[in-house]
Formats: structure tokens, C-alpha cells, sequence
């Protein structure tokens, strides 16, 4: 497989899923400081310009975030990365959803602004609304979504690897993590992790 992905974006969450199933894959890095992502190479890639984006062995390409983490626990049954349990896989997914529906949106008006509006006075009050808006997800997260050690209390799942890198951008979207231990605590055990780890050996994190 062929992850393509740009360092500490979503895209690493997939990186980490990978390491925990114990999956080979080939990593590119799309360079966006040079706008390779909007390049014709890589829209023929992944139309959307946006990471991250899977090559499987057949030369299909998967995206979006959670379809490649779905994809990624197929392959690798083993490694018990979506609960067997119904009630609990459907708890995971929801935690999923909300991740990418509602806390990746907030994270993303901070300095994409222009999928939604043309003037910069629109810019600047998304931009000023991030620490409110991203200090609620956190408060959401912490009492709604993280049961435990991990989103599904003692089971790691792959819920963990995207709600980890959402909540790594936290402290840059001006939320203030000594209100939020339990976070502060959870971001320290997945950076012990050996998955997370290797991440950041390659320098995705």
C-alpha cells in the first residue's frame, strides 16, 4: 500500500493505524507548504487535494480519513482494531463522526477559512472563534466520548489514532489543556505507544 500524507495532519492517524495492524506500506509525503496537494500529478491522485489518500494493491485509491481506518482494521483482523461488539463498534463510529463532522471543522476555520467565505473580516472571525469552539469539543470529547484509558475505555481501537491527532492540535488551537487532564493524560499514553512512536521517528509528528 501507498499512504500518501503530510506531517501532522489527519493523514498521521492513518499512519498510526497502519503501525498497529502491522501493515507494510510505502509513505509519500505531499509537500504543502509548496502547494503540491492542488499539483495536477496529485489531483489525479486524489481529487479532493486534501490527505490522506491510500493506493491499495489493485491501484485503487481510497480516501477520507475514517474509511481508510475502517479499511485499514479489515485487513488486519488480528489486531482487534473494531470491537466484535455491535453496541461498541456503533459507539466508536459515532465518536468517529463527530471527530470529523464537528471537531475537525472547528480545527479547520482556524486557517481554512475559504472553503467558507470570500472576505478576510469572515477569516478573521472564524479564526478568533477556533479557541471557543475547539475548547467545547474538548469539554465533549472528555465527558462523552473518552470511556477510559482509550474512547472505548481499556480496548484500543481505531477511533484512538484519529481522536489522538485532533487532539494534538488543541494546544495550538488555544485551548487551554491544564483544564483538561484526562486529555493531557490520554495524549500521554498514546504518545508511549510504539505505533505513535514510529510516527514520530519518521517525522510525521
Amino acid at each position: 500500500m501507498r499512504l500518501y500524507y503530510a506531517p501532522r495532519t489527519i493523514s498521521i492517524a492513518v499512519v498510526i493505524a497502519l503501525e498497529e495492524a502491522g501493515l507494510p506500506y510505502d509513505p509519500v509525503q505531499v509537500d504543502f507548504q509548496s502547494g503540491e496537494q492542488t499539483s495536477e500529478t496529485y489531483l489525479a491522485i486524489n481529487p479532493k487535494g486534501r490527505v490522506p489518500a491510500l493506493q491499495v494493491s489493485d491501484g485503487t485509491v481510497l480516501t477520507e480519513t475514517g474509511a481508510l481506518l475502517e479499511y485499514i482494521a479489515t485487513q488486519a483482523p488480528e489486531a482487534g482494531l473494531v470491537p466484535d461488539d455491535p453496541i461498541k463498534a456503533a459507539q466508536m463510529r459515532s465518536v468517529m463522526y463527530y471527530l470529523a463532522a464537528t471537531m475537525h471543522v472547528n480545527h479547520a476555520h482556524k486557517m481554512r477559512g475559504h472553503r467558507w467565505a470570500d472576505q478576510q473580516s469572515s477569516f478573521d472571525d472564524m479564526t478568533a472563534k477556533v479557541p471557543q469552539t475547539m475548547t467545547a469539543s474538548a469539554r465533549y470529547f472528555t465527558e462523552n466520548c473518552l470511556q477510559g484509558d482509550y474512547v472505548l475505555g481499556d480496548a484500543f481501537s481505531i477511533a484512538d489514532p484519529h481522536a489522538y491527532m485532533i487532539c494534538s492540535w488543541l494546544d495550538g488551537d488555544g485551548v487551554d489543556l491544564g483544564n483538561f487532564p484526562g486529555i493531557q493524560a490520554y495524549l500521554a499514553r498514546m504518545n508511549e505507544r510504539a505505533s505513535v512512536q514510529s510516527a514520530i521517528a519518521q517525522g510525521m509528528l
